[in-house]
């Protein structure tokens, strides 16, 4: 993923002090932020907590830096501007093209993309001078998040909440980043199905979901419309999303044939049980009448992602997950490719599993890439988001290839 310049403007709202959380989150997804905070942010947050969240110094006044032309170098060199709160004040500015201050030069001087996050009191958002001013806002491109509604300062509830610090940063990524899957349909699965033995009991895995959560969120960011097909996400789905729940691998199978028969590119990275128990208790099964041993007769689950590319249609991508505990990488590469030729995938997304890696790990992952044939099309290691940013980069590759 590439490394953000992102103008970090922060204006005086008592909401100032989520934006030191926007910059936090910028750091630890590895973007560079530098704050502008105008006279009256810099009265809720002070500058050395700035400063020490985004390790750049934070900007505040028009006239510092004449020599280098501040005002205007601050603007030209950024990827993407970000203003978290946007208050009523700063909205009206921005509408009219004002000049006044750091952060309304600097924005100005800018052809970068901008995110407005505002935050205010219910009366403010909804009075009509604000709504004129959002609409020319929008009309313009500029990109508003939010506002929430919720707890106000106050005893107030309402509409004028400002967004949440990781909804706001995944709005400046999306900003910023390419859009080159525009016009694309993905479905995703992600989480892990579970199998009931009985109504208290599953069948399950260690499947967190999270690979294919950062899949479909790196795919909505980069313009495609996004289909979420989960199955027990311990993590919240991505916004701007459509998902839909599933429990069992069957209730998965009905979902992902209804979906996949409508997308472009289908990534299959949800752990579906491969057996279910052959009965299913319709009450809970007491332990002191079962003895010291339970026997339970497992049967065969569809192969769902077998089932899906045998029902492909002519420009369709399918892509495939296998998790193996295998440790050796020649004979890791062997498994892989015979079920890549068995699954009849385009793509085939290799990880290594266990107990403290893989499943249900909010770790670094690492992962190799095959193609149809079991060539290598190309690896990754990291965050999940750097993964999912990987496996997109080659689906989006091999589908601008000649197709026979």
């Amino acid at each position: 993923m590439q490394r953000l310049n992102v103008l970090v403007g922060i204006t005086g709202g008592i909401a100032a002090y989520k934006a030191v959380s926007v910059v936090r989150e910028l750091v630890l997804a590895g973007h560079d932020p530098h704050v502008v905070a105008t006279e009256h942010a810099l009265r809720f947050v002070g500058r050395p907590t700035l400063e020490a969240i985004s390790r750049n110094p934070v900007h505040t006044e028009l006239f510092d830096g004449v020599a280098e032309v501040r005002h205007v170098h601050l603007g030209q060199t950024a990827d993407v501007i970000v203003v978290a709160p946007a208050t009523a004040n700063t909205l009206a500015k921005l509408a009219a093209g004002m000049a006044d201050d750091l952060l309304g030069n600097s924005i100005l001087a800018s052809t970068a993309p901008v995110v407005v996050a505002p935050a205010m009191h219910t009366e403010m958002w909804q009075h009509p001078a604000t709504v004129d001013n959002i609409r020319t806002l929008r009309e313009r491109g500029v990109i508003v998040v939010g506002p929430e509604s919720g707890r106000l300062t106050g005893q107030d509830t309402g509409p004028g909440r400002m967004s949440e610090p990781a909804d706001i940063v995944a709005a400046v990524i999306a900003a910023a980043g390419p859009r080159d899957l525009a016009g694309l349909r993905i479905v995703v699965s992600a989480g892990g199905t579970r199998e009931p033995i009985d109504p208290v009991r599953y069948i399950g895995n260690r499947s967190s979901g999270r690979q294919g959560i950062e899949i479909a969120a790196a795919a909505r960011d980069r313009g495609a419309d996004v289909v979420l097909v989960a199955a027990h996400l311990e993590v919240e789905p991505p916004r701007g999303v459509h998902v839909i729940e599933t429990g069992t691998a069957e209730e998965l199978r009905v979902a992902m044939l209804t979906e996949s028969a409508k997308a472009d590119v289908v990534v299959m990275a949800a752990a579906v049980a491969d057996y279910r128990p052959q009965r299913v208790s319709g009450a809970k099964i007491k332990k002191d009448t079962q003895g010291d041993e339970l026997p339970l007769n497992l049967v065969r689950n569809p192969d769902i992602l077998a089932e899906l590319t045998e029902a492909r249609r002519p420009g369709q991508t399918y892509v495939g997950f296998a998790a193996e505990t295998e440790r050796d990488p020649d004979r890791l590469i062997e498994l892989a490719r015979a079920k890549a030729a068995r699954k009849r995938v385009d793509l085939l997304v290799v990880n290594q599993v266990g107990w403290e890696e893989g499943f249900g790990a909010d770790t670094p992952n690492r992962v190799l890439i095959l193609g149809a044939d079991g060539a290598t099309q190309g690896e990754a290691s990291g965050a999940k988001s750097v993964v999912a940013a990987r496996v997109l980069d080659v689906v989006q590759s091999i589908r601008k290839q000649p197709r026979e």
